[in-house]
């Protein structure tokens, strides 16, 4: 099963700023959250369950990052670790 995103809010904020709010399911492996920004300035995750999580999701890149392009990272991804099969609700800001 590969990583599924879904986006429950996009707002736009200040010039071309946005802010994307949303849900991904991973499949314990690392895989991306979709945000479909450019460039991605600041990621908030936290983890969904009704138990403390031992080893939760981690981000795998440093921010700010841009992606698509050269970059070699698709568009709107952010890499994300899991070891357990993980729902995570994510705010991400950028353009």
């Amino acid at each position: 099963m590969a990583f599924a995103t879904v986006i429950h809010l996009e707002m736009q904020l200040e010039g071309n700023r946005r802010l994307v709010c949303g849900q991904t399911t991973s499949d314990s492996t690392d895989g991306p959250i979709e945000t479909g920004l450019t460039t991605i300035e600041s990621l908030v995750f936290t983890h969904k369950g009704s138990a403390e999580e031992a080893a939760s999701a981690v981000i795998n890149a440093d921010l700010p990052l841009a992606t698509g392009g050269a970059t070699g990272v698709t568009l709107g991804n952010v890499a994300i670790h899991c070891v357990s099969a993980d729902v995570v609700y994510f705010q991400a800001i950028g353009f």
